[in-house]
């Protein structure tokens, strides 16, 4: 049986993901949370019960994890518990096109990234296939990588942002205020701001115009 935790802040989502995997007869929910807090408080409550019972280590065999959370994001919880040597793994179940995040989330440590537009038991398959170890890409993702590894530098200057900088970048593209972004982001609007500075330095742009131009051509946001 694998077990499965879900990380989605929409409760909806997150009950068709549930209801998708349960339909399933070797895959079961172990449990849901709605951000960072609740799915760390939730991995050391199932950790402990699993140790306790003589189960396998870890709190659960995949995560179900979505990038857009409020607070910290699902990359952050990617890089702790790839810091923390966690031997769980993840997939990242996420709104957002392949082009946008799928590399980042791999890079990251993810096993897998599957878009919640797409076929719900591409979702299944995914799971099955992160919880035997393997990688699972869609075919779009498989030639992402192809091209990005020829990809010439100077025509992916938003590959050196930080993960934070490229969801403010996404985020003031989508037309987002500075103060909009910090509620969501659980940051402080001067924080915000020397984001949105760094990613201007980085991208070598001068205003926000010239940012959500960027954004559009490179495809990280909807024209």
């Amino acid at each position: 049986m694998i077990d499965v935790i879900l990380c989605d802040d929409h409760a909806l989502i997150r009950r068709g993901i549930r209801d998708t995997l349960c339909d399933a007869n070797d895959i079961r929910v172990l449990g849901e949370a709605s951000d960072y807090g609740e799915l760390r408080a939730l991995m050391r409550q199932l950790a402990q019960s699993r140790a306790e019972s003589g189960g396998r280590p870890g709190p659960c065999d995949v995560l179900v994890l979505d990038i857009n959370l409020p607070g910290r994001s699902g990359l952050d919880a990617l890089a702790a518990l790839k810091d923390e040597g966690s031997p769980v793994r993840v997939l990242v179940v996420s709104m957002y096109p392949e082009d946008q995040y799928a590399l980042r989330a791999l890079r990251a440590g993810a096993y897998g990234y599957v878009n919640k537009g797409g076929d719900p038991q591409t979702i299944v398959q995914a799971v099955r296939a992160v919880a035997a170890g393997k990688k699972y890409v869609t075919p779009e993702i498989a030639q992402m990588l192809v091209e990005n590894l020829n990809a010439p530098v100077a025509e992916n200057r938003h590959q050196t942002l930080s993960n934070r900088e490229m969801e403010t970048l996404v985020l003031i593209a989508s037309g987002k205020r500075l103060a909009d972004i910090a509620e969501k982001l659980a940051l402080s609007p001067k924080t915000v701001s020397v984001y949105r500075a760094r990613v201007l330095e980085k991208l070598q742009l001068s205003n926000n115009a010239e940012l959500t131009v960027y954004a559009i051509r490179h495809g990280l946001v909807g024209q």
